[in-house]
């Protein structure tokens, strides 16, 4: 049985992968969705992320799609306690920014289409630096006060804005952010590490890192010559034409050989080994795809493996 992770000073305690919810009402409808939530929890998954956003940016959808559905799931299977459900406030067409007002409203219509009465972790998805952080920590303490949000996080933010954030909160007494959610993976490390990264460890807070797999690239099913049907296949086959995507897929394929498990499931124990890092965030469009994202919980990559990859990844 995997052991759970304590999302840093908050009392949440989430599986190793966080599943991505963002393929909900895009790339997998209603059935296929409920399959995956189905099998990511019977494989001992607890930890699902969302944002209002999702997915709007589909032809007909008008975001709130993913809440939607798994609002509906977790209705259909009596399981909401059972379930760690993160959401993110800023992008919906409808309460675009991080105005005290839009993140009020924004929360209520997330609460509504998610059927509950709680968000466990409620994340500003794009940071809004024209916004002061005491009016959106403000915003935010009062839906914590209120019941609405049991924690709070940031995603998309500047160190600068993150420290401003965090001296707000102590300075004040007022909820403070417990995770970060950035964008972080084998062959995108520049984002986070370094002065966020530091940061985060000095504050106590962990990352819960997006684009884990690298829009599919580190799956490994991208190679020279390969034609990949995907909604993402562009922005992930760019990767084989870098050096450093090709020396990564390299010592991939030489450690995932070793332990006989796929290459996606090596990409994110490497993840999930990096300081501050309690669980990458993957997304699955089939139950297929699920055993090489869950079965990171089972795999711990030894220091020379970890040091390859890192090396690798340079």
């Amino acid at each position: 049985m995997t052991s759970l992770r304590k999302l840093g000073s908050s009392d949440l305690e989430v599986f190793p992968l966080a599943l991505g919810g963002n393929v909900f009402g895009w790339t997998a409808d209603e059935a296929r969705s409920f399959d995956v939530l189905d099998a990511y929890t019977a494989a001992g998954g607890n930890f699902v992320d969302t944002a209002d956003v999702y997915s709007a940016w589909v032809d007909g959808n008008r975001g709130g799609e993913s809440e939607t559905i798994l609002g509906t799931w977790l209705e259909a299977r009596g399981n909401r306690s059972e379930v760690v459900v993160a959401t993110k406030v800023s992008q919906h067409p409808e309460f675009r920014g991080l105005s005290a007002a839009t993140i009020t409203a924004a929360a209520d219509a997330s609460l509504r289409r998610l059927r509950t009465d709680y968000i466990d972790l409620y994340y500003t998805h794009f940071d809004q630096p024209d916004v002061p952080v005491e009016e959106i920590i403000g915003a935010l303490d009062a839906l914590v006060r209120a019941g609405k949000v049991r924690h709070i996080a940031a995603s998309n933010v500047s160190a600068e804005r993150l420290r401003a954030s965090l001296e707000f909160s102590d300075r004040e007494g007022l909820a403070r952010y417990v995770a970060l959610q950035p964008h972080y993976n084998l062959v995108s490390r520049d984002t986070y590490e370094g002065e966020l990264q530091d940061l985060a460890e000095r504050a106590g807070l962990v990352a819960v890192p997006y684009y884990a797999l690298a829009s599919g690239f580190l799956t490994g099913k991208y190679r020279p010559g390969t034609t990949v049907e995907s909604a993402r296949a562009g922005g992930a086959a760019r990767h084989l034409e870098t050096e450093r995507g090709r020396r990564v897929l390299a010592a991939l394929d030489e450690i995932a050989g070793a332990h006989d498990v796929p290459v996606a499931t090596v990409a994110l124990a490497w993840l999930a080994a990096q300081p501050t890092v309690a669980a990458p965030i993957a997304s699955a469009r089939t139950v297929e795809q699920l055993p090489a994202l869950v079965g990171v919980g089972e795999l711990t990559l030894s220091e020379a493996e970890l040091a390859r990859l890192t090396e690798a990844s340079a």
